[in-house]
């Protein structure tokens, strides 16, 4: 009885968990599928009551618990509907009674703050991209309490661009569940698979590294790579591979394939800087797979000599060497890919993740002056 006494006095001295209301775009459900599946996950262990705000058309079932509602904006994909639909939008979030909007993706910003204003509620912002750090983004500084970063690279251009709200920001680390054993070569009775994942805001070409894989070939190595299609020129990318011959050894998948391809790589390339934060970079290193990458833009995951190996990206031969490298040193390969895994379980915790983003919500002044 006592026993039973002491839980309930816990059970009530802990704060309750705020109601909270997160708006994802479709980019943020296709980019970040599993950084949204465990926030949702988190904050429903935690008994945080959520409603999720996402486009129509976005597949989301395999990403949110059943105990998280999820609400459809815009209700109507129709021209001119704007106004209404932030009206039937308004009045569903009024009905659950949030205590702080949480927006994912910085194109729903506008969105985020509309709602707070009219909810009189504060909000919080995640910032994913140095490109938008620095582009003009509208900002309250009275309803805007938070934003969130996940990495310092992405924080520190947020700040350079909006001084004023230094002391708002916060990085909170993506987290990852890592494997227990590392991929990178793990199968020698199977060809190396390689994963290339070109980032989607620097559509620069990658002449360089078809060339390398071409010399690779010639020279006798033998691999099969998947290149993560950015929708963009493809056709371009096809004659690139024909002209080269390699058309049997490189493969384009689809973006929605990126986060399965890139879990089961032996080798995983960035082969141009990204301007946001990596998911697939973060996904490849927790299963254990070696990064060969530039440096440059979000490369705070990149490590040379401990989390990844570095080329230039300008420079064939640079990346022949490091590709080579891998191919002749997979010992040395494998233990760059075990410590990157381990660097992920020192700083990239899932409940970490969670347990910060929750304090935030709790910390915020909940009803702010209007």
């Amino acid at each position: 009885m006592a026993e039973e006494q002491v839980s309930s006095e816990i059970e009530q001295a802990r704060p309750a968990a705020p109601r909270v209301a997160i708006l994802a775009s479709r980019r943020t459900i296709s980019e970040y599928p599993l950084y949204l599946k465990f926030l949702l996950v988190g904050l429903a262990d935690e008994s945080a009551p959520v409603v999720l705000v996402c486009p129509q058309g976005c597949e989301v079932e395999s990403i949110v618990p059943p105990v998280v509602e999820v609400v459809r904006h815009p209700a109507l994909e129709i021209p001119f509907m704007e106004r209404y639909n932030r009206r039937i939008l308004l009045k569903r979030l009024a009905e659950f009674k949030p205590d702080v909007i949480h927006c994912l993706c910085e194109t729903t910003a506008n969105l985020a703050l509309w709602l707070a204003r009219n909810l009189n509620i504060p909000y919080l912002l995640n910032i994913n991209s140095i490109i938008a750090s620095r582009h003009h983004i509208k900002l309250s500084t009275t309803r805007c309490r938070g934003v969130i970063v996940p990495a310092k690279s992405i924080g520190d251009a947020f700040v350079a661009a909006h001084p004023k709200l230094a002391q708002r920001v916060s990085q909170i680390n993506i987290g990852a569940f890592v494997e227990s054993e590392t991929a990178c070569f793990s199968h020698p009775q199977r060809l190396p698979g390689i994963v290339v994942a070109p980032p989607l805001d620097n559509n620069a070409g990658l002449d360089n590294l078809f060339a390398a894989f071409h010399r690779l070939t010639i020279d006798g190595y033998e691999f099969l790579a998947a290149l993560v299609s950015t929708g963009k020129a493809e056709s371009h990318l096809f004659k690139q591979l024909r002209s080269l011959g390699l058309m049997r050894v490189v493969t384009i998948v689809p973006r929605t394939l990126g986060l399965f391809s890139a879990s089961s790589a032996d080798i995983f390339i960035v082969p141009r800087p990204g301007y946001s934060f990596d998911m697939l970079l973060l996904s490849a290193m927790s299963a254990g797979a070696v990064a060969a990458c530039c440096t440059g833009g979000v490369d705070d995951l990149i490590i040379e000599g401990k989390t990844a190996l570095v080329f230039n990206p300008d420079d064939q031969l640079s990346i022949y060497n490091t590709l080579k490298r891998i191919f002749d040193a997979r010992e040395m390969a494998r233990k760059i890919a075990a410590d990157a895994q381990e660097h992920l379980r020192q700083n990239h915790h899932v409940s970490e993740m969670v347990s910060s983003t929750l304090n935030l919500y709790r910390t915020t002044d909940l009803r702010p002056k209007t």
